[in-house]
């Protein structure tokens, strides 16, 4: 945390934009450390709220590393994948296969039999994650105020 802060600190922070993107740098240099597990960054609104306090301690340094520190601590949530994004990561590979096969038996598909499963396989899998994760987001966004 002391050198994520001191990075944060380097930073010439005035605005709450600023201060977002630096919050938001930390949980990327954070998750771009450890291979495996990724953190969900904190809500504009709740980043807004640290903003104010951390605007409230003026130039007190130490109050304000720990404000930042605290904020941390508190907000760094494990993120976890949906349902969805196994289920389609787990069913999709011998679904392409099928759907593979049955593709080459058509005489409007001949292209596809020139594609090598290897490439195949994983490309098919890849868009599947793809669009459940940007189905999921549209679906959220819809939901959500």
């Amino acid at each position: 945390m002391g050198k994520l802060h001191k990075e944060f600190i380097e930073k010439d922070v005035k605005t709450f934009h600023q201060f977002h993107i630096a919050i938001l740098d930390i949980f990327s240099a954070v998750n771009a450390a450890l291979p495996g597990k990724h953190y969900d960054p904190p809500s504009t609104e709740e980043v807004e709220e640290c903003f104010r306090v951390w605007k409230g301690a003026g130039t007190n340094q130490e109050q304000k590393k720990t404000i930042v520190v605290d904020f941390m601590k508190q907000h760094v949530n494990l993120s976890k994948l949906d349902e969805m994004t196994l289920t389609a990561g787990i069913v999709t590979p011998p679904a392409a296969m099928a759907a593979k096969r049955a593709g080459e038996t058509l005489p409007q598909l001949n292209l596809i039999k020139n594609i090598p499963d290897v490439i195949f396989v994983p490309s098919a899998t890849l868009l599947a994650l793809i669009s459940v994760k940007l189905s999921r987001k549209i679906i959220l966004r819809d939901t959500m105020p």
